[in-house]
């Protein structure tokens, strides 16, 4: 795994020393592209990255230019992989992590009055959260007008078209791996 442009472009993430139930990292490729439909800059646009493994998504968005990103996972050795990807990219005043499970955190985020222009979720495929994750991001409010939710999940869990206001703008697939885009319209 790599950083795919920007500032860090060609650089290194460390991943999970095994193969991991847990953490599941976004391919190159499939980065690439969300990056290619989002727009390739995100210059002020910050950044939400939920179940975030090893920071991948929300790492690339600083790359990018995003001036803030917010990294959230309960699992212990995510967060040792996103703590150490954000170190070794230098990017430790740019990136928060959050330690806590997801439904939680964007309670705090929202009690805070953060709002992100672009929220990533890459929960386990076993889960089947789209739509619980589209409730959570709606009921807390931390997504700024205009703003973006992609979500990562199994080919086999149908994204829906509409959920809390919500309309999927695109989807796209890698394999087992589908990607939907979605935007309060």
């Amino acid at each position: 795994m790599r950083i795919v442009a920007g500032s860090a472009k060609g650089r290194a993430l460390a991943g999970p020393k095994t193969t991991s139930k847990h953490i599941r990292p976004t391919a190159d490729r499939v980065r690439e592209t969300i990056f290619n439909v989002l727009g390739q800059w995100l210059e002020e646009q910050k950044v939400l990255d939920l179940y975030a493994g090893t920071g991948a998504l929300g790492l690339e968005s600083v790359s990018r230019g995003a001036p803030k990103a917010v990294l959230v996972d309960s699992d212990r050795e995510a967060l040792a992989l996103c703590r150490a990807n954000t170190d070794s990219l230098g990017f430790g005043a740019q990136v928060e992590l959050i330690a806590q499970p997801v439904e939680r955190a964007l309670q705090t985020l929202g009690r805070r009055g953060d709002k992100f222009e672009l929220v990533f979720a890459d929960p386990p495929y076993a889960a089947r959260v789209v739509e619980t994750v589209l409730e959570g991001i709606a009921r807390s409010g931390v997504l700024a007008p205009g703003g973006a939710v992609v979500i990562e999940h199994d080919k086999r869990e149908a994204a829906p078209e509409s959920h809390e206001g919500f309309e999927r703008v695109d989807q796209r697939r890698f394999g087992d791996t589908l990607v939907s885009i979605f935007r309060i319209p």
